[in-house]
């Protein structure tokens, strides 16, 4: 792997304590390119701007996939994954389902390992800080015929990041849009799924919500995710979320969540959930709680949830799940608890 350091770095005119989320970028990015049907020249290079043809396939077609990490510094400055190996099986999932080629383990693990060790003063300890990892594939041929490319870009670039959401989240429920359809790639982190996405965003947002729970695209009775985050409910003390499907992402913080509230003796049921199901629980007093899972978010608690006009507000309740939960997560990515699960990765640079 070619490595070029940057000549000076910005970490010292940037203020940690005020970060805008993902606008903040280290000083250097990982960078390897497919040719010729093969992934060739990996090198890490400072950050800086690309140079692409105004016919690149990407901005014509949208062939583009992406992941979304965090990095973790402990009281001891050792740096830590949280379960890597299943970002690179979904973002290949993701690019085969776009017609694009599978990134090879080996370069995925080492680039980034590479990457956050070169820029690891970025990673700051303490709980709600992190480096947010973003991998990312596009495609780059010049030409604007209707097909696969046949060349692409892999890259990833770190942003310090804290908080994601701050204050209450309100959620509205989609009666007319929905994230994505069965047969598409509602499975897939393809970067057309969010632009999709944000104008029914604004639209609950000018109604004063923060985000959308969207509904499936058949009949919009049964509630799929939130925003960009999967999504549970607690019904007396069962935990309910939606089964993974085409439709919906097989979120690594799902499915974290998931293992860890059946080892708490929690209940928890994965199946279709009905708009009707949780309004009618909400009225009889059954809905303690309702939180989004996620990377950026780790877990965040809901506070209301619009539907026909009536805002639902949400009882905040001592001891809640998404409390738990969260907790439980952030100690193991943080190495502040044991990890029976063996998700935690350390980073140690390949070529240290």
């Amino acid at each position: 792997m070619k490595i070029e350091r940057a000549q000076t770095s910005k970490i010292h005119g940037i203020d940690f304590n005020n970060l805008s989320f993902g606008q903040t970028f280290t000083d250097h990015m990982f960078v390897c390119d497919y040719i010729d049907d093969e992934w060739v020249d990996p090198r890490i290079i400072p950050y800086q701007p690309i140079q692409m043809d105004p016919s690149a396939s990407v901005l014509h077609y949208g062939q583009a996939v992406f992941e979304g990490m965090k990095a973790y510094k402990d009281d001891t400055d050792r740096v830590w994954l949280f379960r890597p190996e299943d970002n690179h099986a979904r973002i290949n999932k993701s690019a085969a389902r776009l017609a694009m080629p599978e990134f090879p383990k080996d370069l995925f693990m080492n680039g980034m390992n590479e990457l956050l060790s070169m820029d690891s003063d970025w990673i700051k300890p303490g709980i709600g800080n992190s480096l947010y990892v973003r991998p990312f594939v596009f495609a780059n041929q010049a030409g604007v015929a209707a097909s696969a490319s046949n060349r692409y870009s892999f890259m990833i670039i770190c942003a310090p990041v804290g908080a994601y959401y701050s204050g209450e989240i309100n959620v509205l429920v989609s009666e007319k849009f929905s994230r994505a359809a069965s047969g598409g790639v509602g499975y897939a982190k393809a970067a057309g799924n969010y632009a999709a996405a944000f104008y029914p965003t604004q639209l609950a947002q000018k109604e004063g919500y923060q985000q959308m729970i969207w509904t499936d695209a058949n009949t919009h009775e049964y509630l799929e995710e939130s925003g960009t985050m999967n999504v549970f409910f607690r019904i007396d003390d069962t935990l309910i979320t939606a089964p993974t499907t085409d439709t919906i992402l097989d979120g690594i913080t799902r499915k974290s969540v998931i293992q860890i509230a059946k080892d708490m003796g929690i209940s928890v049921e994965v199946r279709p959930v009905k708009v009707a199901e949780v309004i009618e629980a909400h009225k009889a007093g059954r809905l303690k709680e309702i939180f989004g899972a996620g990377t950026a978010v780790v877990i965040s608690p809901i506070h209301g949830v619009g539907f026909q006009g009536t805002k639902h507000v949400l009882p905040t309740i001592e001891n809640s799940y998404a409390a738990m939960l969260k907790e439980k997560i952030v100690h193991i990515q943080y190495n502040k608890s044991e990890d029976p699960y063996q998700w935690r990765k350390e980073v140690v640079a390949v070529n240290a």
